[in-house]
């Protein structure tokens, strides 16, 4: 009977130490940075979050704070440049043509042509689609029927500080790659031309005309 109770307490003192051993080894993995798994050594912190190059990658934080549409400022005109005796004040580079592609194409040309030639841009930007109906007369009679439609698309590119004895040379450059079907032009920049690309809103005009 003895030998019997000693047995049970050698086998009840082996399985409380087996699981306080366990547990410690539980403590010990959670604590220590490094774990074994199988015969493999992982560590289980992240030690690069603590280093500089934490963060490569972000960028949102160096650019400027983005303004809401509400708060966005109503577009003002430009002080327009008169020029000098020397140089040409603001002149809008006008190109018009049928097909959107070829005035597309050629507006960037001529904008890189200024930037290779140190000529400075102030904006490039596209006028507003205009199209024109063509109305053909019947040979008896007086009735009109539509023949086709024209579209016509417009690019502008505006530069100041032109040197007067290098325009001609300019214009001689971008008139030799002129392509064919683009109406070239160069014109003076004046307040109507900024008031064209803005839209019409004649109620308003109305009611301010009223309250003043």
């Amino acid at each position: 009977m003895c030998s019997a109770l000693g047995k049970v307490l050698c086998l009840g003192k082996e399985m409380f130490l087996k699981q306080a051993f366990a547990l410690s080894r539980v403590t010990a993995a959670r604590e220590s940075p490094i774990c074994a798994v199988g015969s493999t050594l992982l560590s289980c912190n992240r030690h690069y979050r603590s280093q500089p190059t934490h963060g490569i990658g972000r960028f949102r934080h160096l650019l400027p704070p983005e303004l809401s549409k509400k708060k966005r400022d109503r577009i003002q005109m430009k002080e327009i440049s008169a020029g000098s005796d020397h140089e040409y004040g603001d002149l809008n580079i006008q190109m018009t043509a049928y097909d959107m592609c070829l005035v597309e194409h050629f507006a960037q040309y001529v904008h890189k042509l200024c930037n290779r030639l140190s000529i400075r841009v102030n904006e490039s930007y596209a006028m507003p689609t205009k199209t024109m109906e063509v109305m053909v007369v019947q040979e008896q009679g007086s009735k009109q029927y539509l023949d086709a439609v024209l579209t016509t698309h417009q690019r502008v590119v505006q530069i100041t500080g032109l040197s007067s004895t290098f325009a001609p040379i300019l214009l001689e450059v971008i008139q030799s790659n002129q392509p064919e079907g683009v109406h070239l032009s160069v014109k003076k920049h004046t307040e109507a031309d900024f008031k064209v690309r803005l839209k019409a809103r004649p109620e308003l005009e109305e009611l301010m005309a009223q309250m003043s």
